[in-house]
């Protein structure tokens, strides 16, 4: 059973499973890097009140299926392990990734700007800045990874529009990531509304950082499978447990880049308390389309990837069938 230590809880959990622990290079130096203004988009977010995130394939699959299936890599899906020379494909791109042989994600310079949640265009301001950071953090740590990255499309609407994944927006939805243009669509005032007129700027950067995760999985080829697996999945319960798997890693990710930040942004104790609440707060809290994983669940991911700063600690389709209920 694996045991960690989380700089963020400063609580050692036993409950991470058997047979799960990152490996040994998750504990490489870090560098930092001074941070550029980019062009960007953000990834799959769509929160519905401030007890979840909905998912693209949630809004708009037209065979009416939704995210997610039960268990590992194993379905009659393509699960072949070739290389395209560049990205591992198949049951690869999920559980041998290169993504995680970058080490520790580079750390940026991020200093929070202000933000009046009240005033959508400090709103607006404040996610291209956010974002930003995210850009530069990702595009070195792909570079590291000897993968080729471009960062996604921002579309932040304020009106209703059209998309190549559908029409916008969609009742309880604030956002979401479209695969089809690396297109991530949000509303800069439905963010607010459906964040309960949340005040705090660190409950905004984990909901972008766990968006853009979406982005840098299926940059990584990570999508482009859990999306095979999913699809090729018999029972909508299995369905559900792939969409758990890939929605906690997307917590976990957006914790690397949390955890890279917290010196610069800053993410003191309050902070990284509140990013952890919010974790919990967008957990699966009934018993039918359970997507996005427990509440503990959901926190313990996030706090993982803050405290590791690696990618590589991000593993879920390999942990355990606990972790990812």
């Amino acid at each position: 059973m694996a045991r960690w230590r989380s700089r963020v809880s400063g609580t050692a959990d036993d409950d991470t499973g058997a047979g799960y622990g990152p490996p040994s290079y998750t504990r490489r130096p870090r560098r930092r890097l001074d941070i550029g203004v980019t062009g960007v988009l953000l990834t799959g977010f769509a929160a519905v009140g401030l007890a979840g995130f909905v998912t693209v394939a949630g809004l708009f699959d037209e065979d009416g299926t939704e995210q997610g299936a039960a268990g590992l890599p194993g379905t009659s899906a393509d699960l072949g392990r070739e290389e395209d020379g560049v990205r591992r494909v198949g049951r690869n791109a999920l559980t041998d990734n290169r993504l995680y042989e970058g080490g520790e994600l580079v750390e940026v310079e991020c200093p929070a700007p202000e933000l009046d949640p009240d005033d959508a265009a400090s709103m607006e301001t404040f996610l291209h800045t956010v974002t930003d950071c995210l850009d530069e953090a990702w595009t070195a740590q792909f570079g590291d990874s000897r993968m080729p990255f471009e960062p996604p499309n921002r579309i932040y609407w304020y009106t209703s529009g059209q998309s190549p994944c559908g029409t916008y927006p969609v009742e309880g939805a604030a956002a979401f990531y479209c695969q089809a243009n690396k297109g991530l669509y949000l509303g800069v005032e439905d963010i607010v509304d459906n964040s309960a007129d949340s005040r705090r700027p660190a409950a905004y950067t984990f909901l972008l950082s766990h968006e853009y995760a979406h982005h840098v999985q299926g940059e990584a080829g990570i999508l482009d499978h859990f999306h095979a697996v999913r699809g090729a999945a018999d029972t909508e319960a299995e369905r559900d447990a792939w969409t758990r798997r890939s929605e906690l890693q997307a917590n976990c990710l957006g914790g690397v880049f949390l955890g890279t930040v917290d010196d610069s942004f800053p993410l003191g104790a309050r902070e990284q308390a509140h990013i952890l609440e919010d974790a919990e707060l967008r957990g699966d809290y009934g018993a039918a389309g359970r997507t996005h994983g427990s509440p503990d669940n959901g926190r313990m991911w996030t706090a993982h990837g803050m405290d590791r700063r690696d990618p590589a600690a991000c593993n879920t389709w390999e942990a355990g069938e606990e972790l990812v209920q």
